[in-house]
């Protein structure tokens, strides 16, 4: 198995005369004054306290070494080829959707006692919108205002976050998280009905309410201009919460058996199958060996692309690819496989406080094109990573999420998690996505 963190963007013409933007990305492994830290640790399995930042907890050394990095930054954006297939479809995700109180606080209106989220999404719902399949990480389940309105460490939203997302143009929510049983049974159950009466043609994966929709049997599929794309959301723990016992299928976890029949049935049903796990260890900008030995299940079994969340912070995206480098093919076990390994947070508003926190406030957006072939299978024709930062301040409606290159600079300059670290910047921003993804100006 060969697989490539070399950033580059080159144009290439396959075999079938498409000409393609291929766009990877360069992985830097040490960060300036980051104590390198066992890239074997296992994946945080139980509730964080939102410990003060040091530099052990910021970055682990990952198990590989990239080469220097070229070419553009991964926040780049592309065009698609004037000669596309008609037949394609532009998959994006953005991660954690992490409402610490603050943020609810500042969706609740002081007059009315109602809540409106629709703020958050104002500078990116375009990009969003603009997507054929827009998948979006639920960190914290929508219980509703009955189950009282939560933040951290036991988290519950209310409903109109799920309006807000919808609003800015999200087709499929992803609800396995280590806060989906926050609220227990009734959370879950809120959750769904929610959605189902609300929001019917919204695709949850990753919570069940009954055992029919939780079987392997099934596979949660979207289809977008002639192309089924599956899916797939598990979660590697609950923070030690049980599922309750007439429940035990509420949430997909990472179930080696599960996963493998899922994704084998995938590879029946679908013509592209994304997975998005959530994994890997808070606030660490390195790849876990337990987040590697996943990758590779999902590659064996068929997967096409992996999205992951959980970490809180940006890691690297890396290319698993065939022996035949210059096409990007479907994966039937052995093929190219794109890994996000963590897209960060979208939105957020910790209350951490020293080195590392600024981290929290920059995240990814995947953005991945797809099309059928010539010969009928559906593969990548580009993949990459746009770079997205979260503005706080105090007030009303004062929270917000901005591509980092439309980010003004007067306005970092009053971001109030300055406060909490007084590392960040526009520019520490950049810097961070260089070193975690490569690239240079």
């Amino acid at each position: 198995m060969r697989f490539r963190s070399v950033y580059l963007m080159f144009e290439m013409k396959n075999r079938y005369g498409i000409k393609c933007i291929i766009l990877t990305a360069a992985v830097l492994t040490l960060f300036y004054g980051c104590k390198p830290a066992d890239a074997d640790a296992p994946v945080n399995m139980s509730v964080s306290e939102e410990p003060q930042s040091t530099p052990e907890n910021i970055m682990k050394e990952t198990s590989f070494e990239p080469p220097e990095p070229s070419c553009k930054p991964p926040g780049s954006s592309f065009e698609k080829a004037e000669d596309e297939p008609e037949e394609s479809v532009n998959i994006i995700m953005v991660g954690d959707i992490l409402l610490h109180t603050p943020v609810e606080e500042a969706a609740k209106s002081d007059e009315t006692g109602a809540y409106d989220f629709d703020f958050i999404f104002e500078h990116s719902a375009e990009r969003i919108a603009k997507a054929d399949i827009a998948i979006v990480n639920q960190e914290v389940i929508i219980g509703g205002e009955e189950l009282g309105v939560t933040g951290y460490p036991a988290f519950n939203a209310p409903r109109e976050i799920g309006d807000a997302l919808y609003k800015a143009g999200f087709d499929v929510v992803c609800h396995a998280t280590n806060h989906a049983l926050d609220k227990g049974k009734k959370g879950i159950v809120n959750c769904l009905s929610y959605w189902r009466t609300a929001h019917p043609d919204m695709l949850v994966t990753g919570i069940y309410d009954n055992a029919d929709d939780a079987k392997t049997d099934t596979v949660p599929l979207i289809e977008r201009n002639g192309i089924r794309v599956a899916i797939l959301n598990y979660t590697y723990g609950t923070n030690g919460i049980s599922a309750p016992e007439d429940m035990p299928y509420a949430v997909s976890m990472l179930n080696e058996e599960r996963v493998a029949a899922q994704l084998d049935l995938a590879e029946e049903l679908a013509d592209f199958t994304v997975v998005c796990p959530h994994w890997g260890t808070e606030y660490n900008h390195g790849i876990s060996s337990e987040q590697e030995k996943w990758a590779k299940i999902f590659r064996e079994h068929g997967a096409d692309a992996v999205i992951g969340t959980h970490p809180h912070v940006i890691e690297p995206m890396v290319l698993y690819e065939d022996e035949n480098t210059d096409l990007l093919s479907n994966n039937h076990g052995s093929g190219d496989m794109p890994v996000y390994y963590s897209l960060g947070n979208f939105v957020n508003w910790t209350s951490g406080e020293g080195q590392g926190v600024a981290d929290r406030m920059v995240g990814g957006m995947a953005d991945l094109t797809i099309s059928r072939k010539a010969d009928g299978e559906v593969s990548l024709d580009s993949f990459l990573v746009r770079d997205y930062v979260c503005h706080v301040q105090s007030g009303d409606k004062n929270v917000t999420v901005y591509p980092l290159e439309e980010y003004p600079e007067a306005l970092a300059s009053e971001n109030e998690i300055i406060k909490q670290d007084g590392s960040f910047s526009k520019e520490y921003c950049e810097e961070l996505c260089r070193r975690v993804y490569g690239g240079s100006e």
